[in-house]
């Protein structure tokens, strides 16, 4: 057998073109993994599926032609396909109407757009691990739907965020990353909390992961500021949709948590 058989085949459907273009090459890039189409069209999806049978199909609810969900349902359906691809999907498409129903045809992964490539790679490979199960099939039996996608709403929005301080260029190894994306998540559940920051924030984080209040308001300060030092003010500006600050201005450790929060929560977090 040679070498590119042995690859994971991949194929992408969505309707923008530069994110099939992006996610096409970030998966070049990878050894093991071999594109073998991609599609801005449902029908066209679904005629190229059958016929290239690809190991791993990433794709976005919103195509036209047929809908990413109707695509699915007629993979599953079809008895031309012996082997059914692995479903990524990718979308803007928060609500958790749409995560159950992904969650109940059995797909692999739900990403909230924009996506990160590098963490996109990382989910796919992941789902080809043998050892690795479908969420669907994942969920223990005596687990409602409704339980059950909490803890993936709750997965979902820890990608959000990780995606953000990518974007932003929070690194993952200071102290004041794993701070701020709890309080994030503290502001996301708790909007009014921003407005006690010091009496009630801070503690919290403090008590979790057993330190002081003082210690996350200055890591958690230090992570803005080398988002700012590594000057990646238009990816900030970028995400929020408007020019929110320049490179001499910098949010308090307030404001970023309430604008990212803000943000996660009109999008659905």
């Amino acid at each position: 057998m040679s070498e590119e058989n042995l690859k994971t085949t991949i194929y992408i459907a969505d309707c923008n073109l530069e994110i099939r273009k992006s996610i096409c090459d970030s998966f070049k890039r990878e050894k093991n993994f071999s594109v073998i189409g991609e599609s801005g069209d449902g029908y066209e999806t679904f005629d190229q599926i059958k016929k290239q049978t690809p190991d791993v199909l990433i794709m976005d609810v919103v195509l036209p032609g047929i809908d990413g969900f109707a695509l699915i349902e007629n993979i599953l359906k079809s008895n031309e396909l012996l082997k059914k691809p692995k479903i990524v999907i990718i979308s803007s498409l928060s609500h958790e109407g749409f995560i159950n129903k992904a969650m109940q045809l059995g797909v692999s992964y739900f990403m909230i757009k924009p996506v990160n490539e590098n963490v996109l790679v990382d989910r796919v490979k992941e789902i080809c691990n043998s050892k690795s199960k479908p969420i669907s099939t994942i969920i223990n039996k005596n687990i409602t739907v409704e339980n059950a996608s909490e803890k993936y709403k709750a997965k979902i929005i820890e990608e959000k965020i990780t995606n953000i301080f990518i974007t932003v260029g929070i690194p993952a190894h200071i102290k004041g990353y794993q701070f701020l994306r709890e309080a994030i998540k503290l502001a996301i559940d708790n909007p009014e909390i921003i407005n006690s920051i010091t009496k009630q924030l801070y503690p919290a984080i403090a008590e979790k992961f057993e330190t002081s209040a003082s210690k996350v308001e200055r890591a958690i300060r230090h992570a803005i500021e080398v988002a700012w030092n590594r000057g990646k003010i238009e990816n900030i500006n970028s995400i929020f949709g408007l020019r929110v600050y320049n490179s001499n201005e910098k949010p308090t450790n307030g404001e970023f948590i309430a604008l990212v929060a803000d943000k996660m929560l009109i999008e659905g977090a």
